[in-house]
């Protein structure tokens, strides 16, 4: 445990950033949240897929007599946002918008989020919530290192640092070398960034000589893909700083939906803007508190695009139970897989079906093939075993090696990941009767400590 965290941990007081939102007693917190989900129900008239399907079900606010009926609306997929593509969520006149981002699909069309100024204003109070839960003052300095576009992340977390007042380097993604003479040269205390990509930052500061350790970095908000309590203490010996995690999604707002206070007993949920359910993937029902189930969130208080019970797919355990930093709020445990077949890759996200439409682009290969994934060391490696036909199949080096390029750039065209590339004989690869089984994932992403 660093220096800081100890620090920190022993104040009498924890940071609270908005003690109205975040300490409100359990019976205020639900008639507030019951309150929102009427106002939400009301306004989703003006989304026409909402008002069949709350019209199908006559479904009206005044119906809604506790958060249990909840459970009487209807889901949101990414299958419906895919088919409402581009904008056809928005509960607002497109004029009303402040800005839009975007997240990759299996197609690797964007699926469009919206905002409006005020949806604007909340992502950035609901991020500045966990930057000073996580010991992010005014008085520091902030190196964000994720990319800047239609991603969520970064904008999310570079706004919520101007709100808490502290200094933003927006160094965006990438360039490691140059990560680590802007850290010299500006002394941030913060690093905003992936897990995987702090490590990347320490290692490459050991082979250019320099201590990791000494870095001026003392606290990492870190997101954007799986990691585990292990990953946590590593890059905390890596780098002597306190590292904290945060939970949020595109489709309902971006980061900002959870995040972790100083006791780092789980992340606390914004209650007061969003309603979690955690349900069986099969039955969809309640799961008791404490069990592993799938996220579904219903965002209360957003303007442009308002996201009725969104299934994420992520899996994950909910708890009430008091945590030591005052806050009231629930909060949910690491994500610890999902319930569909997408990878999350240094970031991307990745699915199954884009490897084949990789491959069946690739004159010569067969629709067989294995996806592997491992950390070996601080970032994720993709490998992808392809059989291909017979007729294709050589014993000439130059030859295998060229197909083994074309299916490389093809893969990173479709997917956006680079992944090592194993050619190997027809029928060499397992058949299933039923569905098959195209990803073994090494990385044990496993969350032991929940």
């Amino acid at each position: 445990m660093s220096a800081f965290h100890r620090d920190i941990q022993a104040q009498d007081e924890y940071p609270i950033w908005d003690p109205d939102g975040e300490t409100l007693a359990r019976p205020e917190l639900e008639q507030l949240q019951l309150e929102r989900l009427r106002s939400l129900v009301s306004r989703l008239a003006q989304v026409p897929f909402y008002r069949d399907q709350l019209s199908h079900r006559d479904i009206r606010p005044q119906g809604i007599r506790d958060l249990a009926d909840v459970r009487k609306l209807p889901f949101t997929t990414k299958a419906d946002m895919r088919r409402q593509h581009p904008l056809g969520l928005l509960a607002v006149p497109r004029k009303a918008l402040a800005r839009i981002h975007g997240s990759s699909g299996t197609t690797g069309k964007p699926t469009f989020v919206a905002y409006t100024a005020k949806d604007l204003e909340t992502w950035s109070e609901l991020c500045a919530r966990f930057l000073t839960a996580g010991g992010v003052r005014p008085e520091h300095s902030a190196q964000v290192a994720f990319g800047y576009g239609l991603f969520t992340g970064g904008f999310g977390l570079h706004y919520g640092l101007e709100r808490v007042g502290a200094t933003v380097i927006p160094a965006a993604a990438g360039n490691t070398r140059r990560q680590i003479e802007i850290m010299r040269d500006l002394n941030p205390e913060v690093l905003i960034c992936t897990p995987s990509y702090a490590l990347t930052i320490a290692d490459a500061a050991r082979e250019l000589g320099i201590d990791p350790r000494a870095l001026p970095i003392r606290i990492g908000h870190f997101g954007g893909e799986p990691w585990t309590e292990d990953m946590r203490r590593e890059i905390e010996q890596e780098l002597d700083i306190s590292a904290f995690n945060n939970y949020g999604l595109s489709e309902v707002i971006g980061p900002g939906v959870s995040g972790e206070c100083p006791a780092r007993a789980g992340m606390h949920i914004q209650e007061d803007h969003f309603l979690v359910e955690c349900l069986d993937p099969e039955s969809l029902e309640p799961v008791p508190e404490g069990e592993p189930g799938e996220l579904v969130i219903t965002a209360l208080t957003r303007e442009a695009m308002p996201m009725l019970r969104y299934r994420t797919r992520d899996i994950a355990r909910l708890t009430r139970e008091p945590c030591a930093c005052g806050r009231t709020t629930m909060r949910m445990s690491r994500v610890t897989g999902r319930t569909d077949d997408m990878l999350i890759i240094r970031g991307v996200n990745v699915f199954p079906s884009q490897i084949e439409e990789a491959l069946l682009r690739v004159e010569g290969t067969t629709p067989h093939y294995l996806i592997e994934v491992s950390r070996p060391g601080t970032l994720d490696e993709v490998h992808v075993k392809v059989e291909i036909h017979p007729e294709i199949f050589s014993d000439r080096m130059d030859r295998m090696q060229r197909l083994r390029e074309r299916i490389g750039r093809e893969i990173n065209r479709v997917a956006g990941i680079r992944a090592h590339v194993d050619l190997v004989e027809p029928r060499s690869i397992e058949r299933f009767v039923g569905k098959a089984k195209r990803v073994l994932d090494k990385r044990g992403l496993s969350d032991p400590a929940s």
